[in-house]
This record gives structure tokens, C-alpha cells and sequence, in this order.
């Protein structure tokens, strides 16, 4: 997608509405990151659809537009966003810079899935924050649920308070239900129906 195909929503993304971007981030996941066929997810379940969550979240106005409206979804008491690599890393970084330029910065930490073979032997990358910190962790699609509770775990065996787990797309298949039963808030930007509707609004509306 070049420049002049970008959702007329993504005028002035750094002022823009929270609701104008919100648009213009769903038309990005349906332009982008959105297809239909046959596919094998990580989990090993198969599906009609795939969600290439990084066609998005390392774009540039998409990491913007992400940025902004993850930064407003946060707790005012946040002192850092985190996530299991690879799928969050951009995720985090883009929120932790527009936190900066609302000065309301929230660090950005980076859980790996394996401990680090050398130095320190950290799972967790990133600064070494108070004991008890509250840490919001982010994802970019949510099926099972399994990633992110991966992320939540490392975090608290580390000492940190984690809470709430927030998504840019839910696809509605357990992971809502499994944060629920541990007692995790979860939120997410967008649905699977949010995505399919969308969708097809644009397909007629191009033909």
C-alpha cells in the first residue's frame, strides 16, 4: 500500500480523534494484515482466516496509530507495557514513545521465551524496575490466550504487578475466557467481527 492508499482517517494521525485513528487502524488490519484461506495457526489449530498482526505494527502509521490508542487504554498508575517477543516488540516500543510525547512515559520491557544464554540469564529485557511496578502486557492477536499468559508469568515471578493484558485483535477462541479464570482483566481494540465486517465493507465498496 503506498502513501495515497492510506485510510483517509490517517490525516493528521498525531491530532487526529482517538475514534478517526481507531477507523483508520481497523481499515490498516483489513488492507494489511487480514486474509482468507486455509491456515495452520502456532496454537495447531486450523483456520479460514489469518491475521498478520506485524503487516501492521511495524508500519509506520500503524505503529503511530496503535501507539496513541494503547496509550489511552492504559491505567494512570502504568509504569511499563510488556510482552512476549517477537509479536509484541514493536508493540511495546511504539506505546512506550507515544508515551513520551504525552509525557506519561511507561517503560517498555521485552519477555523472551527462553532465558538469554549468556550474561545476566534474564528472560525479561529492558530497565530494571521497583518491586511491585504495575505492568500492562500487550499482544498484538489473541487466540488461546497462551502467549500472553506466558508474558504475565515471567512478569510476576519477577515481582512486578501485572493485571490486565490488553490486544489489538481478539479472535474469540478461549483467551478471553482464559484471562478471566486467572483473574486478568483483557481488552481488546478490535474482534475477529470487527475485521470480517470491515472487510467486506471495503470489498464492496472497490468493486
Amino acid at each position: 500500500m503506498d502513501q495515497s492508499q492510506l485510510p483517509i482517517q490517517f490525516d493528521n494521525l498525531p491530532t487526529a480523534s482517538l475514534d478517526a485513528v481507531r477507523e483508520g487502524l481497523l481499515d490498516l488490519f483489513c488492507q494489511l494484515a487480514y486474509q482468507e484461506g486455509d491456515f495452520v495457526l502456532s496454537s495447531g489449530q486450523k483456520s479460514s482466516y489469518y491475521i498478520n498482526g506485524k503487516q501492521v505494527t511495524l508500519h509506520p502509521q500503524g505503529a503511530l496509530a496503535m501507539g496513541r490508542l494503547l496509550c489511552a487504554m492504559l491505567p494512570s498508575d502504568t509504569s511499563a507495557v510488556a510482552g512476549l517477543t517477537l509479536g509484541a516488540d514493536p508493540i511495546v516500543s511504539a506505546v512506550s514513545v507515544v508515551s513520551a510525547y504525552e509525557n506519561k512515559p511507561v517503560y517498555a520491557l521485552i519477555i523472551r521465551k527462553e532465558a538469554k544464554g549468556h550474561g545476566t540469564m534474564a528472560y525479561i529485557e529492558g530497565p530494571q524496575l521497583e518491586p511491585g511496578a504495575k505492568v500492562v502486557v500487550l499482544e498484538d492477536v489473541v487466540t488461546t490466550g497462551q502467549s500472553a499468559l506466558k508474558a504475565v508469568t515471567r512478569l510476576q515471578e519477577a515481582g512486578y504487578h501485572v493485571e490486565e493484558i490488553i490486544s489489538l485483535v481478539d479472535r474469540q477462541q478461549g483467551g478471553a475466557e482464559l484471562y478471566a479464570e486467572k483473574g486478568l482483566k483483557f481488552e481488546a481494540l478490535f474482534n475477529i467481527e470487527d475485521l470480517k465486517t470491515r472487510t467486506s465493507q471495503l470489498k464492496k465498496g472497490n468493486s
